[in-house]
């Protein structure tokens, strides 16, 4: 069988854009240090809030455009971030990704929902479903358009320790591991713990000029340096733009969608189904004629699933004209 041949080039540095997380925990200045380094990286600045408009009270500070989002699916977020790449944002940040980890309609609850609904209610199953949401927002971030700074939770705990000044015995909040499911970090080019007196320490860079760095109250200085670093390559090959997926359900019904817009709408379609009485059994039915054979939801494509969607629900089509109707000539007006 013939093969692709294999062949190794020479590497070379490109032109990318940012990856970045600031992690630290609560008071430590993680959305107001993001919004330093973002408005002095790029002109247009959007920003993602899951933490009720937080960032906003800085808005007489720093000029940017937020969206809220009230549940925190992660094809909520994915939504997000393709829509600011869409809207030729320069920098988009995230505060915070933890939400996407543990608060509503994120993965811990996703996957204590389907253990309930299952007979076993085993969660191990669960995370069957749940893991190829993960690995989609991963995706939707390290491929978005803008340069990307994402803020995280870190669980807290305090620590006894001696004040050198007084002598006496004092307790600090320490910052832990991020609020978000392990290794996230790893994803990132540049990973930034900021510590209760607003500092800025470099846990992880790509970018060497930062290595083993610390920053007070980073903003411009860190921005500087990175834009320096992300701009010093060859241009990369523009990502070639996403088309709308013609697809068809069952009954040939033809419709075009944007599989992206699509799978923001997951949650809501469900909803839907649920609200015209569309059970279990009638959903697995829809699926099995529109796909054709029997596919687990968690592989189903956003074609697959907009193909059960319009077998559920088919669009109206305009009535059909009778052949002879069609050709029968006009009556002449009466003068």
């Amino acid at each position: 069988m013939a093969t692709t041949p294999i062949a190794f080039q020479k590497a070379s540095k490109t032109a990318a854009k940012l990856r970045m997380t600031l992690n630290g925990p609560s008071g430590s200045g993680k959305t107001y240090t993001m919004l330093s380094i973002a408005a002095a990286l790029g002109k247009r600045v959007a920003v993602i809030d899951t933490e009720h408009g937080s960032a906003s009270k800085y808005a007489g500070i720093f000029d940017f455009d937020t969206l809220t989002l009230d549940t925190f699916e992660p094809e909520h977020y994915i939504a997000a971030i393709e829509a600011a790449g869409a809207a030729g944002y320069d920098v988009l940040g995230i505060d915070s990704l933890s939400h996407a980890w543990v608060g509503k309609g994120g993965l811990l609850e996703f996957v204590d929902n389907v253990a309930k609904r299952s007979k076993s209610g085993n969660s191990y199953t669960a995370w069957r479903d749940a893991t190829p949401k993960h690995y989609a927002l991963i995706e939707a971030m390290l491929g978005c358009r803008c340069h990307l700074i994402a803020t995280m939770r870190v669980k807290t705990e305090y620590v006894q320790e001696k004040d050198e000044r007084t002598g006496k015995t004092v307790p600090r909040k320490v910052g832990l591991a991020p609020v978000q499911r392990d290794q996230m970090e790893y994803e990132f080019d540049v990973v930034g713990d900021v510590d209760p007196d607003h500092n800025l320490v470099i846990a992880k860079t790509r970018c060497s000029a930062l290595t083993d760095r610390i920053f007070p109250k980073a903003g411009k200085d860190v921005a500087d340096i990175l834009a320096a670093w992300l701009s010093d390559g060859v241009d990369a090959a523009p990502a070639p733009a996403s088309k709308p997926a013609p697809v068809a359900n069952g009954n040939g019904h033809p419709m075009t969608v944007n599989a992206n817009a699509l799978l923001a709408e997951v949650s809501a379609t469900w909803k839907k189904a649920q609200a015209d009485g569309v059970d279990a059994k009638k959903w697995a039915a829809a699926a099995r004629k529109a796909l054709g054979a029997q596919k687990p939801p968690s592989t189903w494509t956003a074609e697959d699933l907009a193909a059960v969607c319009l077998e559920l629900w088919p669009p109206e089509l305009p009535p059909e004209v009778p052949e002879e109707a069609a050709n029968e000539a006009e009556p002449e007006p009466v003068a």
